[in-house]
């Protein structure tokens, strides 16, 4: 399949059933390059901006689409809003597939909502959650969902857009 129609996506790779990086059952894209090289990362491999592949984005999309189980997308990284208008592409398609986007990122989401980038406030607004926050190895906690360290938010952009303020996801697990 071709990319000729797809802005270049470079990524270290993909986890087609993950239930590790959000709620339900979750197509992963792990993007490559990532500026912020935290000490202790999982990810160490995807730090070098050249290092990974191009990504088949059309392949991507079909993988999703052919998944019944999936109920949503998660960009990992490295640091996806790197590749905010790449990822933007991606986004769009799945949201008109009626998927959940999730987002991890080691910038905080104050500092994104202040970046003079469209594509950057674009991916955001088509995002549900956004883990925010470089990991720090002295605060890493292997309690936290979804998160590996306790200065990480878990953001439920869904509600914050809505009351204008950050409001942290609760998954349903939180209730009973």
């Amino acid at each position: 399949m071709s990319n000729t129609h797809y802005k270049p996506l470079r990524i270290a790779g993909t986890v087609q059933d993950s239930i590790v990086d959000g709620p339900g059952i979750r197509y992963v894209i792990f993007t490559q390059g990532c500026p912020h090289r935290c000490l202790g990362c999982h990810n160490q491999e995807t730090h070098d901006i050249a290092g990974g592949k191009e990504a088949d984005i059309e392949s991507i999309l079909q993988q999703i689409r052919e998944n019944p189980l999936l109920s949503g997308v998660t960009f990992s990284g490295g640091e996806p809003f790197i590749q905010a208008e790449a990822l933007l592409q991606v986004a769009k398609a799945v949201k008109a597939m009626r998927k959940h986007l999730m987002i991890y990122t080691g910038y905080l989401y104050e500092d994104l909502l202040q970046m003079d980038k469209p594509e950057v406030q674009e991916l955001l607004l088509e995002a549900d959650i956004l883990v925010d926050g470089p990991f720090v190895l002295e605060k890493r906690d292997l309690t936290l969902q979804y998160c590996g360290s306790s200065n990480q938010r878990v953001i439920d952009l869904v509600k914050t857009r809505e009351k204008g303020e950050v409001v942290l996801y609760r998954s349903a697990y939180e209730d009973l």
